[in-house]
């Protein structure tokens, strides 16, 4: 009984302090390929009644693919001061619908932590619309952390951030260093 409470304690802390988790559902497609896995993904959240709550599946939103209304998943929190794996849990996941009291109650939490938002005050009624939101909850069981990086190459995507260094940078940077 005490390990389960450590456990418990463990797994709200770190989600709670962690800004984003690393979730795997159970309903996304495996790869093709021998030792694959499906995919986990980043997502920002917040800790409110017991569950991680999270937002996304519509314009601009983060996808959560593989996260189903009563499907599992599991959720890896990493270390906030560090970066590195703390925790990992198998969560239950329940849609809110919306306007109900939990789907409010969520909402008012997980707007308060969207930052960027392109229509601001009106963003609880396009979640409403065009959007998910989910409860993480945490069922009690704690996985082993497994050994090594998880590390992977990105998905394909149009985004870029590398381009091309303007001829004349070279100069600039060597005629400071004369300066010195």
């Amino acid at each position: 009984m005490t390990q389960e409470l450590l456990d418990k304690a463990l797994v709200e802390e770190a989600t709670k302090k962690s800004g984003l988790i690393w979730v795997r559902g159970s309903g996304e497609p495996t790869p093709p390929g021998p030792g694959r896995e499906a995919a986990t993904r980043a997502l920002w959240h917040v800790w409110h009644d017991g569950a991680a709550c999270v937002v996304g599946d519509g314009p601009g939103e983060q996808p959560l693919p593989g996260l189903t209304g009563g499907g599992e998943a599991v959720v890896t929190v990493r270390s906030k001061d560090k970066g590195g794996r703390l925790v990992s849990w198998t969560a239950r996941v329940v849609e809110l619908a919306p306007a109900s009291p939990e789907w409010e109650a969520a909402v008012g939490e997980l707007k308060g932590k969207r930052l960027n938002a392109p229509d601001g005050e009106a963003m609880p009624e396009r979640w409403a619309r065009e959007c998910r939101v989910l409860r993480l909850e945490p069922t009690g069981a704690t996985a082993e952390l497994p050994d090594g990086s998880l590390a992977e190459r990105p998905p394909p995507s149009p985004a870029t951030t590398r381009r091309p260094i303007p001829a004349a940078l070279p100069r600039l940077l060597l005629k400071r260093r004369g300066r010195r």
